[in-house]
């Protein structure tokens, strides 16, 4: 399957593999990984000021290649217009919730790839709260906002570990 993309935008829950699939898509397809955490986070897990985030996330969804990872749904107004497609991680809640367990056990203290300088992996029950409350909470905002902003953009919806494999393994670049 080739594809010509030049801005894929990669959203769903925290512990869903979005991040890897979009380290691994960025290699595969040439474009560089634009990681929102990275961007959104200051030093101490410090929340970036909202007017702040909106000249950012704009500048970053204005560049001309992009392999964005990363929901922030208070952004996807100015990002999902410049995607050629969105890719939505529709995984397990607990499927979720372990792999965001495993990574913060395993990386506890570390940064990890994708993340901003001084944020290092922590267990934090209010992130495990946003998790849990994904589907209900957050899902309706990514599907609002495709349907008000998406207009000509494609959707692939993944909803199984083995449904992310395969398209890694079909895409190719043109």
């Amino acid at each position: 399957m080739k594809h010509d993309w030049q801005r894929v935008l990669i959203v769903g829950c925290s512990g869903a593999g979005k991040s890897t699939f979009a380290w691994q898509l960025s290699e595969t397809l040439g474009l560089p990984l634009v990681s929102l955490d990275k961007e959104f986070w200051q030093p101490g897990w410090q929340v970036t000021p909202s007017d702040v985030w909106r000249e950012r996330a704009q500048a970053l969804a204005d560049q001309d290649q992009w392999v964005m990872d990363g929901t922030y749904a208070s952004s996807l107004d100015l990002r999902i217009p410049r995607a050629d497609v969105i890719i939505f991680f529709q995984l397990p809640r607990m499927l979720c919730l372990y792999r965001a367990m495993k990574r913060a056990v395993g990386s506890y203290g570390r940064v990890c790839k994708g993340m901003a300088a001084g944020c290092p992996e922590r267990i934090d029950f209010e992130f495990l709260k946003y998790i849990w409350r994904f589907k209900k909470q957050t899902e309706p905002l990514i599907q609002d906002a495709y349907v008000k902003y998406g207009s000509g953009v494609d959707l692939i919806t993944l909803k199984k570990p083995r449904d992310v494999d395969l398209l890694l393994s079909k895409i190719r670049p043109v």
